[in-house]
């Protein structure tokens, strides 16, 4: 006789980027043991695909499609199956800002830790009087495969960001007209972003900079110098315990 199936709560929140409301569920032991895995490899990749997984396992509303959720959908979506997972605190420890050395554990609840965005942060980007470029969010694996980081200069990190800059651009468009990214190949994008100019690939880079991102800020106090700290923790990796 087999055994009784072992009923497992339901929970809903909003996506980020759109308000489109999700049902999920917490992940189980086998889906921990995935990650588990992947974090013990020490593999960005490994983890990224631990966290897709999950994901598609633990997401039952239809038609939500992992892959092309943006990063910061990403990590709020996992950070909050991981809080009705495993608990609703996460115990961490962190350094003080003010001489950089003394460590101070701290309680961050999971409820509070949203997805802030800039207010100067916008997908539209008016090239000159006319044209205007729309952007569309990373996914986390264009994050991870294209290593993104706009603040090198060795030829590496220049040919990563035009790429990431490809991947990502949605349309051209003015009052009459539009102009899909899609219909175009990788090196005609890349032709057509070599011919910007400085002032517009850098308001492009405010795209990037200024993109939402989960971040959460405390207050510590340190206990030998007594100076109270802010400490703002963003990005997934930093709410694990």
């Amino acid at each position: 006789m087999p055994l009784p199936k072992i009923a497992t709560p339901t929970y809903e929140l909003a996506i980020p980027s759109t308000g489109k409301k999700i049902k999920y569920r917490p992940f189980l032991v086998k889906e921990e043991k995935i990650l588990i895995l992947a974090l013990e490899s020490e593999d960005v990749k490994q983890i990224t695909n631990a966290i897709k997984t999950i994901l598609k396992d633990c997401i039952s509303t239809r038609g939500v499609k992992v892959e092309d959720l943006s990063t910061f959908d990403i990590e709020y979506i996992f950070l909050n199956i991981r809080g009705k997972s495993v608990g609703e605190s996460v115990d961490l420890v962190v350094t003080c800002p003010d001489d950089e050395e003394t460590t101070v554990p701290v309680k961050v609840y999971i409820d509070e830790i949203e997805v802030q965005t800039d207010p100067d942060h916008s997908r539209d980007i008016k090239l000159d009087d006319t044209l205007t470029l729309r952007m569309k969010y990373p996914t986390l694996s264009q994050f991870i495969s294209n290593n993104f980081d706009f603040s090198g200069n060795d030829n590496d990190s220049v040919e990563q960001s035009f790429e990431m800059i490809a991947t990502c651009m949605d349309l051209v468009y003015n009052d009459e007209e539009s102009w899909a990214a899609s219909d175009c190949t990788k090196k005609e994008l890349t032709t057509w972003i070599e011919t910007l100019n400085t002032k517009q690939f850098q308001e492009i880079e405010k795209f990037f900079t200024t993109m939402p991102k989960l971040s959460h800020t405390i207050k510590v106090t340190n206990p030998n110098t007594k100076v109270e700290n802010e400490v703002t923790l963003e990005g997934l990796q930093n709410f694990f315990a």
